[in-house]
């Protein structure tokens, strides 16, 4: 059955600068969805949630409810039936990983989690234990000044330890996605369905 692969942009971002991306992982006979986050950032394209806290303080009430608009934004965009297979960059993984946590959670085969980590890990945890394991691709930048590769491997460990298939990517460079593992996130995709 032909499914649906949602891929987030990061903050700044917007789904035409991450069409690309979503477009080359793409399994053959499957539809992108690529959504623009609902907050306007004010340098540049769109944002899931707005603060300027580092990213290993917890959000606060106020940007939880911005994630949770924004996750109810991506709810209404996302077809209503086939499987699933959900990520992002940033931003837009986190919000990803929050679909886990709604009614689409048994329709997803697949989380892709670029440069990012959980927002809410506890509740996270609670959900993968609760759901059939499936396959997680976690890849992070060695230099990533933005977010620690500690979070990416707390959040990928959050998976390993529920029994999902957790698979790294780990290079060199810094907060981005890496086009030169995308043959590997090609590969990866394939195993998921």
């Amino acid at each position: 059955m032909a499914g649906h692969l949602v891929m987030l942009h990061g903050m700044t971002g917007t789904s035409e600068m991450i069409r690309p991306f979503a477009d080359r992982i793409c399994p053959n006979g499957w539809g992108v969805c690529d959504i623009d986050a609902p907050f306007k950032h004010p340098k540049r394209g769109f944002a899931w949630w707005m603060r300027d806290d580092p990213p290993e303080a917890p959000l606060d009430y106020e940007t939880l409810e911005q994630v949770k608009l924004s996750i109810a934004h991506v709810l209404s965009s996302v077809p209503k039936d086939g499987p699933l297979i959900v990520g992002g960059f940033s931003q837009g993984a986190a919000i990803a990983q929050e679909l886990l946590l709604t009614e689409v959670s048994d329709r997803i085969e697949g989380v892709v989690v670029i440069g990012s980590k959980a927002i809410r890990p506890l509740l996270l945890m609670e959900r993968l234990i609760e759901h059939a394991p499936k396959h997680m691709l976690s890849m992070h930048g060695e230099r990533d000044h933005i977010l620690p590769m500690q979070q990416a491997d707390e959040c990928a460990k959050l998976y390993e330890e529920s029994g999902w298939e957790v698979t790294k990517i780990r290079h060199p460079k810094g907060h981005v996605i890496d086009m030169s593992n995308v043959e590997a996130i090609e590969k990866w995709i394939e195993n998921c369905y």
